[in-house]
Formats: structure tokens, C-alpha cells, sequence
């Protein structure tokens, strides 16, 4: 069986002339998307999110709240970008993780979302980290209520799910990177050529604090993070 692209590739490989504005792309270089960051060449450009790289910064938000943090379920939906982004954002976690043990658990659709969750509950983690996916963002409330049934101190990477009745959040800050983005296809229609255009990285970051869910998590929550959270919702 063929296996399929990656959602952004399948794109890429649909046009090489139609101008294309990626927002909030993982590893645009290692996902074939864009041959550097400064100069994409081609007919893509966009913004990146930084995604391998802030794996490691959610894993010290965790370890805050969880200083003797021994055991961490890693829900992870697999193929959704290059397998080297895939690996680059697993492998940041273990790589920061030292002598934590990291399960790995997978959620290929929807349909997964409850066997995956009974199976994080059965290793019993200290925590969970969610990583990146568009289908979890899009499917993020789901996965809060299946987190907090499960009493699973959970970590996402937007906001939303905070929101949503999430434990906490640290990732770029979705709508300023949708807006910049925007900012993008006004110059693509104005003449620039994408292919010109640097692929920009984020420069705002949001950390979320759900402290209503953490009551209900019977967790303490050090005054450091709070200090430095972004939002606080009590």
C-alpha cells in the first residue's frame, strides 16, 4: 500500500505556481516544504511554530509541577508530518527527558482517542504531554475530557484547551501566528514572490494556568509558574 504525504506535502506536491501560505508549520525544512528558512524557494512560504523545539520547554513546565516526575505518556498522532519532524519531536522530549520513562501512545483518528486514554491510564503516568497535531487542536476538547476522566495532568500546546478546562499550556500563540500569516498572503497579492518571503519563527510564547482544574486534580501549583503565566484562570 502507497503510504500517504504528510497533509502539507500533498499540498506541495499539488502545485509548484499557485502561491502557497503555510501557517503554523512544524519543521518546514525537514517536513520538504521549504528548502531554508531564510529563502523557501518555490511557492511556499509561511510561519512556523516551532514545534521540536518546545517539547523540551513543556517538559520543565511538568517538571515544575512535578519535581520527582518518574513515569511520562506521550500522546502522539503519527504521520501527520515528516517522519524526521516526527522524530525530531519525540526525540526532543526523551533527549531533555533523562531518567524519566517516556510511553509512547499513538491516536491515528478520532476513533482512537478512548482506547489510547485507557491505555496512558493503565501506565499510570505522573503526567501527560500532548504533542503537536491539527487534528488535536481541532478535536481539543475531547481530548480535555477524556484527560480529566482519566485525572491526567495534561500539558497541550494551545491555549484553546485550557480554555477548554485543560491543566496548562506553553506553545506560540496560535492567533498571533495566524495573523501574521495573514500579513503574508496581503503581500503575496501585492506582487511578493513567496518563494522570497523567510519563513518567520514565533516571537510570542503564552503559558496557560488552569487552577480550577488543578483543584479539581488535588495539585498544587508552585507560585514561580503562576508568576510567569500569561493567564491564570481561577
Amino acid at each position: 500500500m502507497r503510504r500517504r504525504d504528510p497533509r502539507w506535502l500533498a499540498v506541495k506536491n499539488a502545485t509548484n505556481t499557485i502561491p502557497i501560505v503555510v501557517a503554523a508549520m512544524a519543521d518546514p525544512v525537514a517536513d520538504g516544504l521549504v528548502a531554508s528558512l531564510g529563502r523557501p524557494g518555490g511557492n511556499i512560504t509561511g510561519v512556523t511554530f516551532l514545534a521540536p523545539e518546545l517539547g523540551p520547554k513543556r517538559l520543565e513546565v511538568l517538571r515544575e509541577i512535578f519535581p520527582r516526575m518518574a513515569r511520562l505518556a506521550v500522546l502522539q498522532h503519527p504521520r501527520v508530518y515528516s517522519d524526521q519532524t516526527m522524530r525530531e519531536m519525540l526525540g526532543a522530549v526523551r533527549a531533555a527527558a533523562r531518567q524519566i520513562d517516556i510511553h509512547l501512545v499513538e491516536a491515528k483518528t478520532p476513533t482512537d482517542f478512548d482506547s489510547a486514554f485507557l491505555t496512558i491510564a493503565n501506565v499510570r503516568p505522573d503526567a501527560l504531554l500532548i504533542l503537536p497535531s491539527p487534528m488535536f487542536y481541532v478535536e481539543h476538547r475531547r481530548l480535555v475530557d477524556l484527560a480529566n476522566r482519566y485525572r491526567l495532568p495534561t500539558i497541550y500546546w494551545f491555549r484553546e484547551a485550557v480554555e477548554a478546562g485543560g491543566l496548562i499550556c506553553y506553545g506560540a500563540s496560535l492567533p498571533d501566528v495566524f495573523r501574521r500569516s495573514g500579513i503574508y498572503v496581503g503581500k503575496i497579492l501585492n506582487g511578493a514572490k513567496p518563494g522570497e518571503l523567510p519563513v518567520e519563527q514565533p516571537t510570542k510564547f503564552e503559558l496557560v494556568v488552569n487552577l480550577k482544574t488543578a483543584k479539581t486534580l488535588k495539585l498544587t501549583i508552585p507560585r514561580s509558574l503562576l508568576l510567569r503565566a500569561d493567564q491564570v484562570i481561577e
